[in-house]
């Protein structure tokens, strides 16, 4: 089992919905994993949250954890995904088929 850290993090569906935070990169995330045939996530994707940032600080990084974080790794039931974009790269942590992380790198800024 997946140990989490809800220290700081408030209660998942009190957090904004990627839809409404990025408005621009939510339909091309669900239209790339539409494209590469991971339909449940793509109908996944439309709801997700952004539940806290990443923590890396990078200057290239505009990644998001869509979930509380885990106190280590995700374990059993874990998987990247690696939806096609134009530019940059996107991979997902999805673990037991829900999307729990989104790193966003080299993708234009997203507002």
């Amino acid at each position: 089992m997946v140990e989490v850290d809800r220290g700081s993090e408030a209660v998942v569906g009190d957090r904004p919905l990627v839809r409404d935070v990025y408005p621009e990169f939510s339909p091309k995330l669900v239209s790339a994993l539409e494209a590469d045939g991971e339909h449940e996530l793509a109908i996944a994707a439309g709801d997700l949250r952004v539940v806290a940032p990443c923590r890396c600080n990078d200057e290239f990084c505009q990644s998001f954890y869509t979930a509380p974080r885990p106190n280590g790794p995700y374990g059993a039931g874990h998987r990247n995904v690696m939806p096609d974009f134009d530019t940059g790269m996107v991979v997902l942590d999805v673990v037991h088929g829900r999307i729990m992380f989104v790193e966003i790198l080299g993708q234009p800024p997203l507002c």
